[in-house]
This record gives C-alpha cells, structure tokens and sequence, in this order.
C-alpha cells in the first residue's frame, strides 16, 4: 500500500517536472514555428502575388518565378553566388583547419593566437569592409606593396582599383570574407579537436605511423561532424551575401553587377522596387537552392556527419 502511493507520488512529480519543462520550452518553440517556419509558408503565399506596398493587385500564380528565370539579372546574381560560395567556403574551410591545428599544438602563446586569429570574425562587418575598400583604392596600401615589390600596378586592371573592376571586383570581395571568417571556421575545428580521444594518436604512433599519417588516417576522419559542420555553415553564410556586396558595390552590385548577389537582388525588388511578392519568389528560390546543396553535402559526408565523436 505504501509503496503503491510512492510510485504514485513519484509519477506525479515527474509529470509536474515535465510539465514545466514543456512549459518553458514551448514559448520559444512557438515563436520559432510562427517566425521561421511560419514565414516561410507565408512567403510562398506573397510569391503568388502581384504584392506591392499597398498589399495584394493581383493572384500572378507562379509568374514571379518564371519572371526570375528570365531576369539576366537574377541569373547573375545567381552565378556569381554560386562562384563565390565555391571559392571562399574551401578557403575559409582549410584556413581554419590550419589554424586550430597551429593554436591546437603545445607552442607558446597559443591563447594569445587564438584571440588573435578569432578577432576578425567579432570584429563588425561594416568597419572591417569599409578599411578594405580603402587598401584596395589604386593609391591604397595593397598597391603599395604591390609597387614596391616591381609590379607595374597603373597597367593592371584598371589602374589596380580592384573594388571598381568587374574582373577583380567579386575576387576581392572572397580574399576579404575568407579572412575574416577564418577564425569562426578554427573554434569549430578546435572544439572537435579537443575532443578527440589521444589515445588513437597515440597508438598509431607507437605503431610506427608518421604524423602525416597520423593526420590523414586518424584526425581527418574523426574530424568528419566538424568537416559537415564547418562547410554547411559556410556554404549557407556565402550564399547570403549582401553586407560587404552592398557597402563594396552599392545597391547596384557595381561594377557592372559584379557584386550583385541573390539577397542583394531581394533587397532591391523589396525595398526600392516595392514587389514584395517578387521579393518573396526569389527568396524562397534562394531556400531551394541552400536546401538542395545541404542535402547534397550530407549525402558527401554520409550520416555520421551529424554524430558528435564518441
């Protein structure tokens, strides 16, 4: 009898217990459904409209779309989100690992370099833009250098103005974010590292196995959730692109929409041509195409990319 009313005394508590845990999860839960999922369903909606700023003029169907595929535009913008996103996310990626391998190592001052390295990536955005537009103006610093070390930089690409030439304009732009991003990629990195159990390491080198070795039999593969991680977050962040395009380019994605990327290309048709319905189109295209590609990396990286190490 007494025991019957214990199991009964401790049921009621754990149902209490998960009472208030769902209670505590369940507002942000409902703010994620309703300012996330809900959104995006919502915008699906707006794209099948002739949406202005007074609301909806007309059910377009998927017009809006089948105007985007005919945008030259929207097709560059496409092309050059793309071509961004396949240069910086490797760079991005295998600098990181080459840092948190170095600030991972036994050396002197490796927390003092981690800060160091760490610091672009905390630093704002806007301000470390604004500095590179003014190293790489023709009488900037990187000219400069370039000047001192024999390069003839008035007969480069026009006149060595890297950020006002279509040509080096989106390549700039890359070698910029592929720093700056570095040391957010060498904390992923680093965090796996550490925890990783030495004692693989240790075999194999007691086995006779060289670092090299050492590095890609054992540390690279364990380092795979990392691997998944660091270049899914990277590809996701390149394909939005739109601080440094805006600020390097202006609205236009100058020169000669070089610059011009497919959130750059939403911010335009919502906020100076008003088509918030075509806004909404492009944007959930921009979804598909993220989408796509992370189910394509996960099918690369196959599923124990989403395990932690054991």
């Amino acid at each position: 009898m007494a025991t019957s009313t214990i199991e009964r005394s401790k049921r009621k508590t754990k149902i209490q217990e998960a009472l208030v845990g769902w209670g505590f999860v369940s507002i942000p839960m409902g703010l994620f459904f309703v300012l996330s999922i809900g959104i995006f369903f919502y915008a699906i909606y707006i794209s099948t409209y002739n949406w202005g700023i007074m609301g909806p003029r007309g059910f377009l169907g998927i017009e809006n779309y089948t105007k985007a595929i005919h945008d030259p535009i929207f097709l560059k913008a496409i092309r050059n989100s793309i071509l961004y996103a396949a240069l910086v996310v490797p760079l991005q990626t295998m600098a990181g690992l080459i840092l948190a391998l170095l600030v991972n190592s036994k050396i002197k001052g490796s927390r003092f370099f981690r800060s160091s390295f760490y610091f672009p990536s905390v630093a704002s955005s806007a301000a470390i833009t604004t500095l590179f537009i003014f190293l790489m103006a023709p009488e900037g610093l990187f000219n400069k250098i370039l000047t001192f070390f024999g390069v003839d930089v008035p007969n480069l690409f026009n006149q060595g103005a890297w950020l006002s030439d279509s040509r080096t304009a989106l390549f700039s732009v890359i070698g910029l974010n592929a720093w700056t991003t570095s040391g957010t990629m060498m904390l992923f990195y680093l965090a796996n590292l550490q925890s990783i159990d030495g004692s693989y390491t240790e075999a194999a080198i007691m086995d006779g196995a060289s670092r090299r070795q050492v590095f890609w039999y054992i540390t690279m593969p364990l380092l795979k959730p990392a691997h998944f991680f660091v270049v899914t977050s990277g590809m996701i962040g390149a394909l939005q692109l739109y601080d440094q395009a805006i600020l390097a380019g202006g609205a236009d994605g100058s020169p000669d929409y070089s610059l011009m990327t497919m959130v750059l290309y939403i911010y335009n048709a919502c906020f100076r041509q008003f088509a918030f319905g075509y806004a909404s189109a492009i944007g959930v295209i921009l979804f598909i195409i993220i989408f796509s590609l992370t189910m394509f990396q996960k099918l690369i990286f196959g599923n124990d990319a989403w395990k932690a190490n054991d």
